[in-house]
């Protein structure tokens, strides 16, 4: 899920521990009232969905919604990081 994107207003950078992509976050300036546990929006630069993931992401791990249940509920994993740098 690593391709190229163009990060919006980007506050931080972190390698993904397992394989090793590199991705770049940005603050959540979304209104949607689902997405406020996720104060950040995770760059991934899907082509064919958005170029974005909602998320938290700390210093040692990110915890990222990659998709919604049948009820609407995000679907959260958990990634382990390498590096994770603020600007």
């Amino acid at each position: 899920m690593s391709f190229y994107t163009h990060t919006v207003n980007p506050i931080g950078v972190f390698t993904e521990k397992d394989c090793g992509n590199y991705f770049e976050w940005s603050v959540n300036d979304d209104p949607m009232s689902w997405c406020e546990d996720f104060p950040h929006k995770i760059w991934v630069g899907d082509t064919i969905g958005s170029p974005y993931r909602y998320g938290l992401v700390k210093k040692t791990v990110a915890y990222v919604c990659v998709d919604e249940d049948e009820f609407g509920l995000p679907v959260v994993e958990k990634w382990a990081l390498k590096k994770c740098q603020k600007y």
